[in-house]
């Protein structure tokens, strides 16, 4: 069995503050997990801390493009070097972030090595663009769009890779039916499946769908992105934008559990979820809960 190491990824760059004079606090998430011991319940190695550069929007306005865009352009590079050395070694990194923007780092290193999907697990597709939105801004939103191209050059195109990913490699679950963005999606044969499409399936049969795709002898092997808010606000308030309409948790285990157990499955990250949303600490318990059920339980 492959050696889980676990990474943390504590950037919040990729998102707005919740309030003036405020960061988000998704920063704290590798450190909620921790105090939930899932290295020690996952059986896995340390791999350290990347640590991000300070958050500073400095006097960006809306219109100047993705604030914090050299530090994520930085930090993408920092975060790759680490994956891709872990990825190269036969290990499965488990990457805690942070913000979706970390994914970015992710792709880098496994477009570094060759040809890699990805299955994204996240309530939204984070597919915003210059070509479909006024409002570009925060890479948080808009990391999907920038992994497969689409977006300022300084971080779609960071080491002349561009794009991480091809638009066929990439399948997304758990968006809501609302997405605005899914049907430019389906245009771009994206493969997106929606919460209720995954219901009716059956979460099992959706993760084999899926892996039938992305096993493909095309692609040398994928990566999964978890955002948090894939989950039910019921269950998982504490994050950015909490939708309604949200898998249990018993859907997302049964997906995780599926894509994970792939011997193509090199790594996965997990976003979003912010501790000062989350007095009581149910939210990390439930996550840490939901990674050993997946990597773990037969």
């Amino acid at each position: 069995m492959r050696r889980i190491v676990v990474i943390d990824a504590p950037s919040n760059l990729g998102l707005r503050p919740p309030r003036d004079g405020t960061v988000p606090g998704c920063y704290k998430l590798a450190g909620a997990l921790r105090e939930q011991r899932v290295v020690e319940r996952l059986g896995a190695v340390e791999g350290g801390v990347v640590v991000p550069p300070r958050y500073d929007r400095g006097d960006w306005r809306e219109g100047d493009g993705v604030f914090n865009a050299g530090a994520i352009a930085a930090y993408t590079r920092k975060l790759a070097d680490r994956v891709e050395r872990h990825v190269r070694a036969g290990d499965f990194p488990l990457v805690l972030g942070g913000d979706c923007s970390i994914q970015l780092g992710a792709s880098v290193a496994l477009r570094r090595i060759g040809r890699y999907g990805l299955a994204v697990i996240d309530g939204s597709s984070d597919f915003r663009h210059p070509g479909n939105s006024d409002r570009i801004g925060a890479a948080g939103g808009e990391e999907l769009a920038l992994a497969t191209g689409r977006g300022q050059a300084d971080l779609t195109d960071i080491e002349g890779l561009r794009p991480y990913l091809r638009d066929e490699d990439v399948q997304l679950l758990g968006i809501r039916e609302y997405d605005t963005e899914r049907a430019e999606l389906t245009a771009l044969k994206i493969a997106n499946m929606t919460v209720e499409e995954i219901r009716k399936r059956g979460a099992g049969e959706a993760a084999d769908t899926v892996l039938r795709s992305l096993e493909a002898p095309a692609t040398e092997g994928f990566w999964v992105h978890l955002d948090a808010d894939v989950l039910d606000p019921s269950v998982m308030p504490a994050v950015d934008s909490p939708d309604p309409g949200g898998l249990q948790p018993e859907e997302l285990a049964a997906l995780l559990r599926g894509l994970v157990r792939s011997e193509r499955c090199v790594g996965l990250n997990l976003t979003i979820y912010d501790p000062d949303l989350d007095p009581d600490g149910s939210c990390a318990a439930l996550l840490a809960d939901l990674l050993q059920t997946a990597f773990t339980h037969g």
